[in-house]
């Protein structure tokens, strides 16, 4: 299944601008960090209610204020949950980033999911390559296919790892900001729903790759919703679709990026379901995250209560 009624989202104690990220990361700004952790932890709160209020399934686990972590409300970039029973550990690129993987947040996990294999990839951080989970890569989990943009927290060699593991094939592209400079992680560009993918087609400037991974969109038979530069600077691109507990689609977004989105998106959009957005201005501009970073999708079982 493409997509879960079960989300995991860490509460965050130490919200705040993240040097270690910035340097490849085109969408933090400094210096907006005033009062940061009081105004992401309401803003975390209030997307969290958001999907409470739709029927979604979410588990919160707090994070832990010793070892410093900035950039804990991003869950999906270190761990992903599989329906195999497959729990995915990843390497990252800055080393305080590498503390987020916490035991206490996978103990979590393992008291409510049924875990059967951890695999870890994070020993490819002593090689200094690195795959930062379902930010660098962006799963049609139906079809095992791995859409990526390759950057420096994105590597080949990890991508193909991940895949032999995870029975997945790879779909690695070059993908640039208006500057030219590679887009740090690919769910900022591109979200694959059940049946469309959102995608900055500009950004892929080679016209080889643009074509390879438009017809490989096309052969999975899923439509493209095209969005622009500016829509993608929104974080239009940094969506997820969810489904809550009466099986019904949601697509989950920033206001922000609602708010980018045209009348004709937003109407092709709600053809195939319902849209719900939450303000989330404090952490996307600190954080340079948004919406999708903030939810990891958990496929792992229920685990049968004895």
């Amino acid at each position: 299944m493409q997509t879960t009624s079960h989300i995991l989202m860490i509460q965050p104690v130490n919200f705040g601008y993240n040097a270690e990220t910035a340097v490849n990361n085109a969408f933090q700004v400094a210096g907006n960090d005033a009062g940061a952790q009081e105004k992401a932890a309401q803003e975390f709160q209030q997307f969290v209610d958001l999907l409470h209020k739709n029927e979604v399934d979410v588990t919160v686990v707090k994070d832990t204020p010793d070892p410093y972590t900035p950039d804990s409300i991003f869950p999906n970039n270190w761990v992903s949950f599989h329906n195999d029973g497959t729990v995915m550990l990843y390497p990252m690129y800055a080393v305080n980033r590498r503390l987020e993987r916490k035991q206490h947040v996978l103990d979590t996990i393992k008291n409510k999911f049924a875990v059967t294999r951890q695999v870890d990839l994070s020993n490819y951080e002593a090689e200094n390559i690195f795959l930062e989970g379902t930010g660098s890569m962006v799963l049609d989990r139906d079809n095992k296919i791995a859409y990526a943009c390759l950057s420096p927290r994105t590597d080949k060699k990890v991508l193909d790892d991940f895949c032999n593991k995870a029975g997945y094939r790879a779909v690695a592209f070059t993908a640039v900001d208006e500057n030219g400079k590679e887009i740090y992680h690919t769910n900022v560009m591109m979200c694959v729903a059940d049946r469309y993918v959102v995608i900055c087609l500009d950004s892929i400037r080679d016209k080889k790759e643009r074509q390879f991974v438009t017809d490989t969109i096309n052969k999975s038979g899923k439509a493209i919703i095209d969005i622009s530069y500016q829509q993608m600077n929104h974080f239009a691109g940094n969506m997820l679709q969810v489904e809550n507990k009466k099986a019904e689609k949601l697509l989950v977004m920033s206001s922000q990026a609602y708010h980018s989105l045209t009348d004709e998106q937003v109407k092709k959009l709600e053809q195939y379901n319902k849209i719900v957005h939450s303000s989330l201005n404090t952490i996307e501009t600190n954080g340079g995250g948004s919406a999708r970073c903030m939810m990891a999708e958990i496929h792992l079982p229920l685990l049968i209560k004895k």
